[in-house]
């Protein structure tokens, strides 16, 4: 069964309602700033159709906000007393979180699809890596 691809500008624009969403009540400076950074990021893939960097940047970005959002919802968690439009806020927050693992595989899939490998170094015909040669500068502390 093939997955179908999911075009990029359809992952920014879902993350950017759902950041929206969150921010309207439940405004936390740190969480605006790193989903709005991966949102440019976002664009930047969108914008530029053949650049690799701009996807793989787009990618990390999307994995370090899953760190940081887990941290922001675990240590500002507005309790049971909260408001409503609070507790809208930070459901919005956890949808966004959980769909974020979601993303960074439709991104990887786009990042296979402009020719990004994951390969490191050169195959041999074995398959395995080839090594490098390293050169060291010389170094007088060695015997």
């Amino acid at each position: 069964m093939d997955i179908p691809a999911v075009d990029l500008k359809v992952i920014v624009l879902l993350h950017w309602m759902l950041s929206i969403w969150v921010i309207t009540a439940w405004f936390l400076l740190n969480y605006a700033w790193a989903n709005c950074t991966m949102l440019a990021l976002g664009v930047w893939a969108v914008a530029q159709k053949d650049s690799l960097d701009a996807v793989v940047m787009f990618l990390f970005g999307m994995a370090l906000t899953i760190l940081t959002d887990s941290v922001q919802l675990g240590l500002n968690y507005p309790g049971d007393k909260a408001s409503h439009e609070i507790q809208f806020s930070f459901s919005m927050a956890i949808i966004s979180l959980l769909l974020k693992p979601i993303s960074c595989f439709c991104i990887y899939r786009t990042y296979r699809a402009r020719g990004g490998s994951c390969s490191i170094g050169k195959k041999t015909a074995s398959g395995h890596p080839e090594p490098k040669n390293l050169k060291f500068p010389y170094c007088p502390l060695t015997c």
